[in-house]
């Protein structure tokens, strides 16, 4: 238990820690975003596709 307290007071007193939790939080907030945006690029290309479709009035292939 000893040792875990040593390790965690060199990790707080480092500044290569901060620098992680820096790091991570950018990190999470790219990939928040890259998640987003799939999502709603997505979202235009599936409304995009659906009013193509009920413009054609069409059963052509991929149309349903």
């Amino acid at each position: 238990m000893k040792k875990l307290m040593t390790m965690a007071r060199q990790f707080r007193d480092d500044d290569n820690g901060a620098a992680m939790v820096e790091y991570t939080i950018l990190l999470g907030l790219i990939a928040a975003a890259t998640i987003a945006t799939i999502v709603l690029v997505a979202a235009w290309v599936t409304g995009t596709w659906s009013a193509l479709c009920t413009t054609l009035d069409t059963t052509a292939v991929g149309c349903g």
